[in-house]
């Protein structure tokens, strides 16, 4: 561990130094054959510059662009090395949440009275949690009359992505929705749990078509054990046939969200209730109050320094010594930058 005294991030960079002495060797070497010219012809070498009367003034000129150009080289080695001094030792902060999400893969949903269908934008709704998740650890239980837990309580959203697209209401031979089957099953999850220093939360993603009675009781329960209970409405007030189901009269079986009593399981599970709709409104709002009781945690192994960087002055001055170079006006007389003294 570095001490917090002045050095370098990337001291590898510093390599790039001997290229200086390099290319002044070599400029030096080639100089005569450089400046071998047709003027040789009618005068010697040594004596030209006095001929032309520039004898000191064309030294001194040829040596300083060559001098800008090993001090710019320099400079930008140096911002690349990334010249640090003194740091401070920080302890990040996790959200400390866990969310299992509840699925409702019965055949209701997958009426398309939105579209594509209820089923495939919940589908899509998980997506833009697991985008949009700040850190929250999220599980997954998809459930019709039995609940199935697809995913753990994880922090590997992808692996919850990956096996959306094989959840359908096919999965499922009893038709109906046994809320309270995957709510408990999600109370076991999130009590399994091995940080118990975290907020607990549940989201029901579903169109409210079912009858079960108690589950305002369950879910309070849960609330009074610092689970709260979070719902996502999917569907609309017009409705939809369900496909593949029809009456003894072999009239289509109509479907809608029952809104009202999805709101009443939010409200009793101390959650918030949104509806699913074609923006991430819905997903954040839910995030959001997830993370509002979300107890902070400082991750007291996971030790991290922050530096205080200085790469930018020596960056800065390469670059105004660039700009000086390659100035307009001056045209760069780079004439022979290689009478090295």
């Amino acid at each position: 561990m570095p001490e917090s005294g002045f050095h370098f991030a990337q001291p590898l960079w510093l390599l790039a130094l001997l290229a200086i002495p390099a290319v002044l060797l070599w400029l030096r070497l080639s100089a005569p054959y450089r400046e071998h010219g047709l003027e040789e012809r009618y005068a010697d070498a040594r004596l030209l510059p006095y001929l032309s009367g520039s004898a000191i003034t064309h030294r001194v000129a040829s040596k300083r662009p060559l001098l800008l150009w090993v001090l710019a080289w320099t400079l930008a080695t140096l911002a690349m090395a990334g010249p640090r001094w003194d740091f401070r030792q920080m302890s990040p902060f996790e959200p400390g949440a866990d969310l299992v999400v509840l699925l409702d893969i019965s055949r209701s949903m997958d009426v398309a009275d939105v579209n594509p269908s209820r089923l495939e934008r919940a589908r899509q709704e998980i997506q833009d949690l697991v985008r949009d998740n700040p850190g929250i650890s999220i599980g997954l239980v998809a459930f019709a009359t039995i609940a199935h837990v697809v995913t753990p309580i994880t922090e590997d959203g992808e692996s919850i992505v990956r096996q959306l697209p094989a959840l359908s209401s096919q999965l499922v031979q009893l038709q109906g929705s046994r809320v309270s089957a995957a709510i408990e099953r999600a109370a076991a999850l999130l009590e399994g749990q091995r940080d118990k220093d975290v907020a607990h939360n549940i989201l029901l993603i579903s169109d409210g078509d079912f009858t079960e009675t108690g589950l305002d009781a369950q879910v309070h329960a849960l609330y009074e054990k610092g689970i709260r209970f979070h719902v996502l409405g999917v569907g609309s007030d017009q409705g939809g046939p369900v496909p593949g189901l029809a009456t003894r009269g072999r009239e289509p079986v109509m479907s809608w969200l029952n809104e009202d009593r999805l709101k009443e399981l939010a409200q009793a599970g101390g959650g918030v209730y949104r509806v699913a709709d074609f923006r991430d409104d819905d997903t954040r709002a839910i995030l959001d109050a997830i993370l509002s009781h979300a107890r902070k945690r400082q991750n007291e192994k996971m030790q991290t320094l922050v530096w205080n960087e200085y790469f930018y002055w020596p960056l800065a001055a390469a670059i105004l010594i660039l700009l000086y170079l390659f100035r307009p006006a001056a045209g760069l007389r780079r004439a022979s930058a290689g009478e090295v003294a």
